[in-house]
């Protein structure tokens, strides 16, 4: 952790605990985008693509069977374009996912996607401006690339949920922080934002643990409030493999 970095973070006493239980910034390539920092960007941002609302698993299988179709290699702009959709189809993907695939290889060619020596050279809402043009792609996608790959020093993904339940937890809240809210209170750690995501992550972790510091004094902040657990929803919950195992666990505990 750099000494300017600490030194402004610190300025926040409840930030200045959580960076004292968690310790110091080890910036870990911990999303899936981020496991794959030695692609093109091209690549990088197709297989962001394929893991979106999937399990890792489910993508991955997706993705083995899309370099098949190329000869065990991932896919240039130019033969992902040239395949037939049908073929892409079959491996698994979308129609909505092949569109912006496509759509990701066409403006890879056509330079709207930089390329990675580009992307060093390009200020954060540059990159974030060119590469949200590409269908699919995300306000929130982009910043994990900036976090992770450039290792941009002041991003702060106000959409993320693991983010914003930190700072809940954190700060003491009974709600969600609204991403414009917390935008406005995250000016104070300019222009170390990305470490301060980073210590909210950490903070989720802490709470499963019981090892949060507890913020006596919440802010006032503007929150949406938790998802709701219905009836419906909690009964489901009861018909895991887990939960059952649960309860035969304390049902076990139970006996003489």
């Amino acid at each position: 952790m750099s000494r300017a970095g600490k030194r402004v973070l610190c300025a926040d006493p409840v930030m200045a605990r959580l960076i004292e239980a968690v310790g110091p910034y080890r910036l870990v390539a911990s999303s899936q985008l981020a496991q794959h920092l030695e692609h093109s960007p091209f690549e990088t941002l197709a297989r962001a693509i394929a893991h979106q609302q999937l399990h890792g698993s489910a993508a991955a299988s997706i993705l083995a069977r899309l370099q098949g179709l190329f000869g065990a290699t991932f896919p240039t702009p130019e033969r992902l374009l040239q395949a037939d959709p049908q073929r892409l189809r079959g491996t698994g993907f979308s129609f909505a996912k092949i569109a912006a695939l496509r759509d990701l290889a066409a403006k890879t060619l056509a330079g709207v996607v930089p390329s990675a020596a580009q992307l060093e050279s390009l200020a954060d809402h540059e990159i974030i401006e060119r590469l949200t043009a590409v269908r699919g792609i995300g306000r929130w996608t982009v910043q994990m690339l900036l976090i992770f790959r450039l290792q941009r020093p002041d991003v702060l993904p106000v959409d993320d949920f693991g983010v914003r339940n930190g700072f809940r937890l954190a700060y003491g809240l009974k709600g969600l922080p609204l991403p414009r809210a917390l935008a406005e209170f995250g000016e104070r750690w300019r222009p170390h934002r990305s470490m301060a995501a980073w210590y909210l992550w950490r903070a989720v972790e802490l709470e499963r643990r019981g090892a949060l510091p507890r913020c006596r004094r919440p802010p006032r902040i503007a929150t949406r409030a938790l998802p709701q657990r219905t009836p419906a929803r909690a009964a489901a919950a009861r018909r895991t493999p887990a939960a059952r195992r649960g309860r035969k666990a304390r049902a076990g505990a139970q006996r003489p």
